[in-house]
């Protein structure tokens, strides 16, 4: 391995952790409040993964393309202007990184605090949430041995211990649940419905990473070539464990028992291997959301780290320690993810968080169209298969989503909006020489 770079499975480590977390434990409660049918619900995580893995075809060419740290940052600085790459670092670091890394210490709080019956108490969760914060910034921010060591360690335990659960859970139940898993009358105007979109908008964000290892790029060894096997490889495996679990939930557990519920997880351990199984398997599910706090504090702070780079009036957040870590971008990350662990307004941040994401994944993956007319002759040492039906799929899935936020969740998408036009006073006044 070449000194000081992260190996391609560390990387593709990086991209399962960033993705399974926090969405897929607790969205099912959610879509069950309105839709009651196994395949729509399923098809609902098929389609997501299907969006997922045509934006990471995309990304993949963007690049090996533009191999640089960064991830969209990155690609719109180079395709449009600095603005709106810097807008979308804003993005990244306020919301996009820090609000899901809060989002999943909360969860592993929740999950731990509800396995051994110690009862509610928010400020106990919020303490464990941070806590949890805590001590993974300090292990990311000292070198990257400790960093990229711990992240392939959890995320093989997160993948083996999922497709432990869902077998051991499907062969201990005598009687399955009655959910249909085949379409039946009705499922067809569902599938095209508003309650799909509402529904969709969960997994989008449930899918939320699959594009992480293009935030390490310039760390990776050969990236050009390694970096697009890595996207779809990991976006891949993360739709089957998906489309896995949520069967395994819907095969196991009562509709009525999780709907409107946060912990399905833990529900669904329990109907399946009773109190005792169910609070140690609850508790290994919450052991899990360890990994996804630990891949978003490793990949997110290297979007600050290269707006540091880039602009002389931030120089500050590209600062390395002697081992080579952003260590500063690293603590302004975690500091913020804290600000939203104990904010009360951390739910509406959530809730338009996805919408600022979204838009920012579709705004590049539009890219590639402009990038091509651009720069026919830049060298691409991968391109994306299928052109153009990937990005117009991920382009026409996104875009739906996106009009449905803004018509039926009006504050939460201005909100969004207002963030990104934050950034760009941010932008200018960074810009202003001194």
């Amino acid at each position: 391995m070449s000194q000081g770079k992260f190996r391609h499975f560390t990387v593709m480590a990086v991209v399962v952790a960033n993705m399974v977390g926090t969405g897929v434990f607790t969205s099912l409660g959610f879509q069950l409040l309105d839709i009651r049918s196994g395949f729509v619900l399923l098809a609902l995580w098929a389609v997501g993964g299907i969006a997922a893995v045509c934006g990471a075809m995309t990304y993949a060419e963007l690049g090996a393309a533009m191999p640089r740290s960064g991830g969209e940052y990155n690609f719109l600085t180079r395709i449009y202007h600095p603005a709106v790459g810097f807008v979308s670092g804003w993005v990244s670091a306020t919301v996009g990184f820090a609000g899901p890394t809060a989002l999943a210490a909360m969860t592993f709080a929740a999950y731990g605090t509800s396995v051994f019956q110690v009862g509610e108490s928010p400020w106990l969760e919020k303490g464990l949430a941070a806590a949890l914060v805590i001590a993974l910034t300090l292990v990311h921010a000292s070198n990257r041995r400790n960093s990229g060591g711990l992240q392939v360690v959890f995320t093989i335990l997160k993948v083996g211990i999922i497709v432990v659960f869902c077998t051991a859970a499907f062969f201990a139940v005598d009687t399955p649940q009655p959910a249909t898993f085949l379409p039946v009358a009705g499922d067809g105007a569902l599938l095209t419905s508003g309650v799909f979109a509402v529904a969709l908008i969960y997994v989008s964000f449930a899918y939320t990473g699959w594009n992480a290892a293009t935030y390490l790029s310039s760390e990776l060894e050969n990236p050009q070539r390694t970096l697009p096997w890595i996207l779809m490889g990991g976006t891949m495996i993360v739709t089957l464990l998906y489309v896995a679990l949520n069967f395994t939930f819907l095969y196991t557990t009562p509709m009525d028992a999780m709907a409107g519920q946060v912990e399905v997880g833990f529900i669904s351990a329990e109907a399946a291997f009773g109190e005792l199984g169910g609070r140690f398997t609850g508790l290994v599910l919450a052991m899990l959301l360890v990994s996804t706090v630990s891949a978003m504090t490793m990949a997110g702070p290297r979007v600050i780290q290269v707006i540091g780079e880039d602009f002389p009036a931030l120089n500050a957040l590209a600062k390395k320690n002697e081992n080579g870590i952003p260590a500063i971008a690293i603590y302004i990350q975690s500091a913020i993810a804290l600000l939203f662990i104990f904010s009360s307004t951390f739910e509406s941040v959530l809730v338009f968080s996805g919408f600022t994401l979204a838009l920012s994944s579709f705004t590049t993956v539009l890219g590639i169209f402009v990038l091509r007319w651009r720069q026919p002759d830049l060298p691409r040492p991968y391109r994306t298969f299928l052109f153009p039906l990937p990005p117009l799929i991920y382009l026409a899935l996104t875009g739906w989503t996106l009009a449905f936020v803004l018509i039926s969740r009006p504050v939460e998408g201005l909100f969004g909006l207002g963030i990104i036009g934050l950034g760009l006073v941010f932008y200018f006044l960074s810009s202003i020489k001194k």
